[in-house]
């Protein structure tokens, strides 16, 4: 989410020279981010396997909710690519804005710490589905979030749709601005 924040300004040169569709920019921050994905479930399985950790067949959900961690990467990027580009300082709050979300997220705390009443709500974090399904598939937990990852990926396409008008909006002006 972050390289793919900052993406359009750090490639201004290729934005001004030649023309193509500008979506690709933030849409390669994001992927290039599943090497490091890739490279930290490896690992991930490894620290499984060590301490006998087996997952369920669970774990046959787990491309899924790659996807929807994917698509909000994308969602969140191409906004914040967009608005770096219209305002520069956008860059400087960007680490800010990942270290808040994380917080917001249920990462560093399960989110049956949520009250029952709140975890709709709290599903409009998209993230709070994606690592509660995460966890769910990997570890097993008691019952499927299925509320939570249902709320979170309603909030994914509204994210991702006005993500994509947004910077549709403003892709005319990129080589101009930037």
């Amino acid at each position: 989410m972050t390289e793919s924040g900052n993406s359009l300004v750090a490639n201004q040169n290729l934005l001004t020279k030649v023309y193509f569709p500008r979506l690709i920019i933030p849409m390669a921050a994001v992927i290039a981010g599943l090497v490091d994905f890739a490279i930290a479930f490896v690992v991930l399985v490894g620290l499984m396997l060590y301490y006998g950790i087996v997952p369920s067949l669970a774990i046959l959900t787990l491309p899924l909710f790659v996807l929807l961690a994917i698509i909000t990467a994308l969602a969140v990027g191409l906004w914040l690519s967009a608005l770096n580009v219209e305002y520069r300082d956008v860059r400087y709050t960007i680490p800010f804005l990942t270290q808040f979300w994380m917080f917001a997220s249920p990462i560093a705390y399960p989110s049956s710490l949520v009250p029952e009443w709140l975890r709709p709500f709290y599903g409009l974090n998209p993230m709070a589905g994606v690592v509660e399904g995460f966890r769910w598939a990997l570890l097993g937990t008691s019952r499927a979030p299925g509320p939570l990852v249902l709320v979170s990926t309603v909030a994914v396409g509204v994210l991702l749709i006005g993500g994509l008008l947004y910077f549709r909006r403003m892709e005319r002006t990129f080589a101009d601005v930037v």
